[in-house]
C-alpha cells in the first residue's frame, strides 16, 4: 500500500484519479480548496477508511508524509481560469513550487498534470513533446498556457538542481463524468444544451478540430507514467489522436442526445487554437504500450447519462 497525495482531487479528473488509486489498494490524500472541486465528484469515497480528505490551497504550504503526489490543482476550463487569472498563474507556479518543495524534504514522486495548452495554437501538427508551441504570453488564455510552462520549468529544474523524482504529462482534452456542467468546455457545454434543447453554440465556424479522451484511458495513462523508472520525466503526451470538427462533435451529440438543438456560430475568442492532436508516440513506447481504448461515441454515451441526471 502507497500513501499518495492528489492536489486538486475533488476535481473531474482528480475525482476518477483517487478512486482509481483506492481502488488499487492505496491509501489516498485528496486535496482541495473547492474553487472549481466539488464534494459530490468524492463524496461516496468518504467511507472508505483509507481516504481522507483535506481543505487546503496549494499556494499556502502544505506538510505531510507520503510516497507519491499528483499534482492537479489548477482550475482547467477558460471561463474559471479567466475568472480570476492572478490567482491561475500562483496555483500553478506557487503550487508547483510549494509541492516540489514537499517532494524534496519527504523524497517522494510528483507527477505534474500539465497540458496541450503549452503549445498555444501550434503550427506543427500533430503536436509531438518536442515542440515548443506559439503562445501568447499577454493574451487572455495566457494566465494558464504560460502557469503552466513556468510549472514545466520549475518541475525540470527541481530534478536537476535536487535530485526530485518527477514526471510531466501534457494533457489533451478530456471529458468524461464529474465534469462541471458550467465549465465552459466543449463537451460539457453541447451535452447540457442538447438535454435542454437549447441552441448549441459554436465559436467559430467549427471547422476548428479539437481531439477528445475519455477520462478513465487518461488516468491510465497517469498512473502508468507515475509508475516508470526515475530515468522517464517526460513530458509525455497523453491524450487521444482520433480528430474531430467541433461542427462533427455538435453534429454527435445532438444524435445521441435525441435533441431538437439547432446550432448557433458565434464569434470566435482570443487565441483559440485552430488545430489540436498529440502526437502519442512516446506514450505509447514509455508507457507500456498505452493507447485510448474508448471511442468518442461510446465515451459521449456515458457523459450524457451523467449529465442527464444531473442536469434534468
Amino acid at each position: 500500500m502507497k500513501k499518495i497525495l492528489v492536489t486538486g482531487g475533488a476535481g473531474f479528473i482528480g475525482s476518477h484519479l483517487c478512486e482509481r488509486l483506492l481502488n488499487e489498494g492505496n491509501e489516498v490524500i485528496c486535496l482541495d480548496n473547492y474553487f472549481t472541486g466539488s464534494k459530490n465528484n468524492i463524496i461516496h469515497l468518504l467511507d472508505n477508511p483509507y481516504f481522507e480528505l483535506i481543505r487546503h490551497d496549494v499556494t499556502m504550504p502544505f506538510f505531510i508524509e507520503v510516497d507519491e503526489i499528483y499534482n492537479l490543482a489548477c482550475p482547467a476550463s477558460p471561463i474559471h481560469y479567466q475568472y480570476n487569472p492572478i490567482k491561475t498563474i500562483k496555483t500553478s507556479v506557487m503550487g508547483a513550487i510549494n509541492m516540489l518543495g514537499l517532494a524534496k524534504r519527504i523524497k517522494a514522486k510528483i507527477l505534474q498534470a500539465s497540458t496541450s495548452e503549452v503549445y498555444g495554437d501550434p503550427d506543427v501538427h500533430p503536436q509531438p513533446e518536442t515542440y515548443w508551441g506559439k503562445v501568447n504570453p499577454i493574451g487572455s488564455r495566457s494566465c494558464y498556457d504560460e502557469g503552466k510552462r513556468c510549472a514545466e520549468s520549475l518541475f525540470v529544474n527541481y530534478h536537476k538542481q535536487n535530485n526530485v523524482r518527477i514526471k510531466i504529462v501534457r494533457i489533451f482534452n478530456t471529458y468524461g463524468p464529474n465534469m462541471h456542467p458550467n465549465d465552459g468546455r466543449v463537451v460539457s457545454n453541447f451535452i447540457v444544451q442538447a438535454l435542454q434543447d437549447k441552441p448549441i453554440t459554436i465559436y467559430g465556424d467549427g471547422s476548428q478540430t479539437r481531439s477528445f479522451q475519455y477520462v478513465d484511458d487518461l488516468v491510465e495513462g497517469m498512473i502508468r507514467m507515475m509508475n516508470t523508472s526515475d530515468d522517464v520525466i517526460g513530458p509525455v503526451n497523453i491524450g487521444n489522436p482520433g480528430e474531430f470538427t467541433i461542427l462533427e462533435l455538435a453534429q454527435k451529440v445532438i444524435e445521441l442526445t435525441g435533441s431538437k438543438s439547432t446550432i448557433e456560430f458565434r464569434e470566435l475568442p482570443e487565441d483559440d487554437p485552430m488545430q489540436r492532436k498529440p502526437d502519442i508516440t512516446k506514450a505509447t513506447e514509455l508507457l507500456g504500450g498505452w493507447q485510448p481504448k474508448i471511442q468518442l461515441e461510446d465515451g459521449l454515451k456515458n457523459t450524457i447519462e451523467y449529465f442527464r441526471k444531473l442536469v434534468l
